[in-house]
């Protein structure tokens, strides 16, 4: 057998050393652990660790001279079970998952579960040398970004996508020329840590066919990314850097889905796989009394986010896919959970809040944060004082869909999320403001104007899960429809919806496919749904040529123009002599707050712009009739030209500055929920 030494205590995981690899690992209140290796072509090998040579404080380790990538390791931890005393839960027999390993073993091919000595996940040493070329993060300004939210195997898996290696990253990466036509600065990629698809038993009770866990919110490792997410899956982290550096080429920003608030381990009943066995009371939230899993994530179990050990288990993580995968940012999936303290309160500077943007490397990375979570905390606006958080604006979504939806009282909050939520992030600015009307958790944009309830029957809960109020509406047919006078409506109102997130103050979020009409068929938590319910389907962005055209065309305007991209809110009018940036009136052409109104237009005076840029005005509809609106003269005192017309159809709905004819007059007849956008260019 190799040589065996003590090895050290850090750092922790399995570290290729001089002549073999150092495994360290916590387990403060086990009582003996083990490390097993799974040598190709040989029985395994069991090391055990002697408490007083292996231990240090709460860190068991062990040095294994002569190791080489490729082999499989695992961790056995005994020690007194207790799940309803003490909360812990040793067994000696099972064998564990490393929480830092960087490749786990069993699931290389999408849906089919692994095996192996009776185990079906492994730990697996890596390579870790890598030729990056020269690459290095982006670290493009979040107020120049447009973000854009897919998933791997959704984005391309479907037969339309034309792609050599569907459902994996390279994949995406066969897919970098779309993006870069569209526009977007930045991929924001649901969770790629590694989960087990088949861990959901329900079938659709319509087709039979099994469900599978499609989205990947139920990480079983934080460092190892997906492996049948790789083509060639026995390296799933030379895939992942590959697809990193493709798209840093091609000038796109990597921003990871990060899932911290709870594991796939799940609660009482949920599978033993790494933390429970480790050291059950450290990792999690438990009730004091009974031990059993406190649920603030709705999956069974919390973890314990601000104890000092998990607290550095994030941030080694988030360390570790910024300075050796490269990625530029993550976005905090249910980020409230962060912000609990050992008992499940929420506290006013939550440390690992405060060291997440303090952390000297992760300092020009992007974190964004969902600041909510399952048990309803919701800090939209009071997630962290600290300039360095953005958030997911849910009330920008909310606001607009009401607003689009015809509901009154909505015109005030509108003009708020348009000028960049002030009231929300007035010590932070802007861009603290991630905006977006759809997301993954939730209809689709051709859904959101098609559905007025959310159809989730395929998910096998009764229609339970998902929520209820989508603030979504038809146009006065439920779901697909032949009538045109509606499909032009939806139309309509899908292109309306673009302007109001493309044009606002803030970072605009968009949905991959809604770009060209993906639709889920009503369901609104399509988690489970890994058929064409769950993937994109490319033949849209053929069949909606049109409406992709209109997004390309719109996203190019607002990359175009600084006026679009404050760092800084507008300040008030008798702090700025009368002149602060924006302007507000009604169809009537004076200012109308009452619940009543349905109108809205904002002038944007370029001189007051980041840096100097042509005037814009903007108004919206947001009532079925056609309306006639007064519209201000311009700022700059030239002409308003007609750039788009939301009611127009294509291809005048966006034309080009050179070729946008001038208004003519100062009425202007906006159509039912549409939006016209009017330019002066400074220079004419």
């Amino acid at each position: 057998m190799r040589n065996i030494l003590p090895g050290r205590p850090l750092p922790l995981g399995a570290t290729r050393c001089p002549g073999g690899v150092n495994f360290a690992f916590f387990s403060r209140h086990g009582q003996r652990a083990a490390v097993l290796l799974f040598p190709p072509d040989h029985e395994p090998v069991e090391i055990s660790l002697d408490p007083r040579a292996n231990r240090t404080g709460d860190i068991w380790h062990v040095f294994v001279a002569g190791l080489a990538p490729g082999v499989e390791y695992a961790l056995r931890v005994a020690g007194a079970w207790d799940p309803t005393g003490a909360g812990h839960r040793f067994d000696g027999r099972r064998l564990l998952l490393d929480p830092y390993a960087r490749h786990l073993t069993g699931g290389e091919r999408w849906g089919r579960p692994g095996a192996g000595h009776g185990f079906a996940r492994r730990c697996r040493l890596v390579e870790n040398r890598y030729d990056w070329e020269g690459d290095r993060p982006l670290g493009r300004p979040l107020a120049e970004s447009v973000i854009y939210e897919l998933h791997v195997r959704a984005f391309t898996v479907h037969s339309s996508s034309g792609v050599a290696h569907p459902g994996t990253y390279e994949g995406l990466v066969e897919k970098i020329p779309y993006l870069q036509k569209l526009g977007v600065t930045a991929v924001e990629l649901m969770p790629v840590f590694e989960f087990n698809e088949n861990e959901i038993v329900r079938r659709d009770p319509i087709s039979g066919e099994r469900l599978r866990n499609l989205w990947g919110y139920s990480p079983i490792g934080f460092f190892a990314p997906k492996a049948s997410y790789a083509a060639d899956a026995a390296d799933p982290v030379t895939a992942f850097r590959n697809m990193v550096k493709a798209l840093h080429r091609a000038g796109i920003e990597v921003i990871l889905d990060v899932v911290f608030n709870h594991t796939a381990e799940g609660g009482e009943d949920g599978p033993v796989l790494s933390f429970k066995g480790l050291d059950n009371t450290i990792y999690y939230l438990l009730d004091p009394a009974t031990k059993a899993y406190r649920n603030f994530s709705g999956c069974g179990n919390t973890l314990n986010c601000n104890h000092p050990l998990v607290r550095q288990l994030i941030i080694d993580c988030l360390r570790y896919w910024v300075v050796e995968m490269h990625v530029d940012g993550f976005r905090f999936d249910l980020a409230s959970i962060l912000g609990r303290d050992q008992e499940g309160r929420v506290l006013d500077n939550p440390p690992v809040v405060e060291q997440i943007a303090e952390d000297p490397v992760l300092r020009h990375t992007k974190i964004i944060a969902e600041a909510w979570d399952a048990a309803g905390l919701y800090q939209v606006g009071s997630f962290s004082r600290s300039r360095r958080w953005a958030e997911w604006n849910g009330r920008f979504r909310d606001d607009v869909r009401a607003f689009m939806a015809g509901r009154s009282g909505t015109v005030g909050r509108l003009a708020t999320r348009i000028a960049g939520s002030e009231d929300l992030y007035a010590g932070r600015g802007p861009t603290a403001s991630i905006n977006y009307v759809t997301c993954h958790d939730g209809f689709t944009l051709a859904d959101l104007v098609s559905y007025e309830h959310k159809h989730n029957k395929a998910n096998g809960e009764d229609n339970r899960d998902g929520v209820d109020d989508n603030i979504s509406w038809n146009g006065g047919v439920e779901g697909p429809t032949s009538n045109a006078r509606i499909l032009r409506l939806r139309r309509r109102r899908m292109r309306t919806f673009a302007v109001l997130l493309l044009l606002s103050q803030g970072v605009p979020m968009l949905l991959a496919g809604d770009e060209f009409g993906r639709s889920q068929r009503g369901n609104n938590n399509a988690y489970c749904q890994d058929n064409p319910i769950g993937w994109v389907d490319w033949r849209l962005a053929e069949k909606n040529a049109d409406l992709l055209r209109f997004f390309r065309k719109l996203v190019a305007l607002r990359r175009a123009h600084p006026v679009f991209r404050r760092t800084s809110f507008f300040p008030a009018p008798a702090a700025a002599g009368g002149a602060c940036g924006i302007s507000w009136s009604s169809a009537e052409g004076k200012e109308d707050w009452s619940e009543e109104c349905r109108t809205l237009v904002f002038v944007l005076d370029g001189r007051y712009a980041p840096q100097p840029d042509d005037d814009f005005c903007v108004c919206v509809n947001g009532d079925q009739r056609p309306r006639a609106f007064l519209v201000p003269p311009a700022p700059n005192g030239h002409p308003w030209r007609l750039l788009v017309d939301t009611a127009a159809q294509p291809p005048a709905d966006i034309v080009a500055a050179h070729a946008a004819p001038p208004l003519g007059s100062d009425r202007l007849t906006v159509g039912g929920f549409a939006a016209v956008v009017l330019s002066a260019p400074r220079s004419a």
